[in-house]
C-alpha cells in the first residue's frame, strides 16, 4: 500500500492579513475584561456586512434597509439567536451563555466567505477558540468545518487531536477525548441518552476515547461507551459498548472484527467488562 503523507502547501499572499487578525483576536480573549458578546457582533458584522460594521445599532433602526437586512444584522449579535441546548433542562445558564458567542462565532465564521473552505485560517480560528470553550483542550488541535457541540463546556480534549467535517460532538454528559484521536467525516460522538419509554427522561453519561483512537466516516458512538487506547471504530458502525484496545470494531452493533497487527501480544489485549458479560466469561 502507498503511503501519502500532506503535502507542504505554498503560503497564500493573504497570510499575513489573516495572521494579523488572529492575533489581534487572540489578544482581545486573552482579557478577562473582554464582553464576548460584543466581541462576535463586530467580528460576524465584519465579516459579513462591513459597510455596517461602524454603525450597527443604527442600521438596525434604519428604515431605509430591508427588513430582512436588519434582522440578519441582529443575528449577529448572540444574544438574538438561541442554539438548541439552551432548552435543555440540564443546561448549566451560566457556563453556556460564557461560551455561547464563541460558538456562534465558530459555527457563524464556517459559513462564511472568509473562513469556513479556507483550510489553514479555519483551523487556527477554531483551534483559538477552541481554548476558551472546552473544558480543557491540548495541543495541536485541529477541527475542520461545520464541527458542533451540544455544550462546548463539557468538552475535555488532549494533545494532537484532529476533528473532520460536520462531526457532532454532543458533549451534554461531557465527552473525553485522549491525544492523537481522530474523528472523520460524519462522525457523531454521544454522552447523553432518552428512555425508550419516556423521551423526556434523559440520562447523561461520560463517553471516553482514549489515546491513538479512530473514529471513522459516519461512525457513532453511543453514551457512555469506552473506547479503549488504539480501538478503531469503522465506517458506519454503532458502537453501543465499550471497544477493546487495539480492536476495530464494525457493524450495527458494533462488534470486533480483528485485532490491529501493532497491538502488544494482540492475542491476550484486556477485555473490557462489557464484553466479558456478553459471551459469558
Amino acid at each position: 500500500m502507498a503511503y501519502l503523507p500532506l503535502k507542504q502547501v505554498a503560503e497564500c499572499p493573504s497570510r499575513s492579513i489573516a495572521t494579523e487578525w488572529l492575533e489581534s483576536l487572540s489578544a482581545t480573549l486573552a482579557d478577562p475584561l473582554t464582553d464576548r458578546r460584543l466581541l462576535c457582533r463586530t467580528v460576524l458584522t465584519e465579516l459579513f456586512r462591513p459597510e455596517l460594521a461602524g454603525n450597527w445599532e443604527t442600521a438596525l433602526n434604519d428604515k431605509n434597509l430591508p427588513v430582512a437586512t436588519r434582522l440578519a444584522l441582529t443575528s449577529m449579535d448572540p444574544c438574538n439567536v438561541t442554539l438548541e441546548p439552551e432548552y435543555y433542562a440540564d443546561c448549566d445558564q451560566e457556563r453556556f451563555q460564557r461560551v455561547k458567542p464563541l460558538l456562534w462565532l465558530w459555527y457563524s465564521f464556517d459559513r462564511s466567505l472568509a473562513g469556513g473552505q479556507n483550510v489553514w485560517l479555519g483551523v487556527e480560528l477554531r483551534r483559538l477558540l477552541a481554548k476558551y470553550i472546552f473544558k480543557r483542550c491540548g495541543e495541536n488541535f485541529k477541527s475542520f468545518q461545520n464541527v458542533e457541540f451540544s455544550f462546548g463546556y463539557n468538552m475535555d480534549v488532549g494533545d494532537n487531536v484532529v476533528v473532520h467535517r460536520n462531526v457532532l460532538l454532543d458533549d451534554r454528559g461531557c465527552i473525553v477525548l485522549g491525544n492523537n484521536v481522530s474523528i472523520s467525516d460524519y462522525a457523531n460522538i454521544y454522552s447523553h441518552t432518552h428512555s425508550i419509554v419516556d423521551a423526556k427522561d434523559v440520562t447523561n453519561a461520560t463517553t471516553v476515547i482514549e489515546d491513538g483512537v479512530r473514529i471513522t466516516y459516519h461512525a457513532t458512538v453511543l453514551a457512555g461507551v469506552h473506547v479503549h487506547e488504539q480501538g478503531m471504530v469503522g465506517a458506519m458502525a454503532v458502537a453501543t459498548k465499550d471497544v477493546r484496545p487495539y480492536h476495530v470494531y464494525v457493524g450495527i452493533p458494533a462488534k470486533s472484527v480483528r485485532v490491529k497487527p501493532n497491538a502488544p501480544q494482540a492475542a491476550t489485549v484486556l477485555r473490557t467488562s462489557s464484553d466479558r458479560q456478553t459471551d459469558g466469561r
